[in-house]
């Protein structure tokens, strides 16, 4: 194994597992909220909903850290 197999790898598991934090996060549960009024100015993350969002964070880097790597090796 190469190293621009090993950053193809990485690019399609931290895309898939970010589509899948994404998908987990709650935002809002009223039908109002996907409009933009979910009636809270400003809520904290804590707890799961925080490290959930910090995973998401921490997999967009990745995964786009191994995208800009591929290139510069193509």
């Amino acid at each position: 194994m190469n190293i621009a197999t090993l950053l193809q790898y990485g690019s399609v598991i931290s895309g898939a597992l970010m589509i899948v934090c994404i998908l987990l996060q709650q935002r809002g549960a009223s039908l109002g909220a996907g409009f933009g009024s979910s009636g809270e100015l400003y809520t904290t993350r804590r707890g799961l909903d925080k490290s959930l969002f910090d995973t998401t964070i921490v997999l967009t880097v990745i995964f786009v850290l191994a995208i800009l790597g591929s290139l510069l090796l193509a």
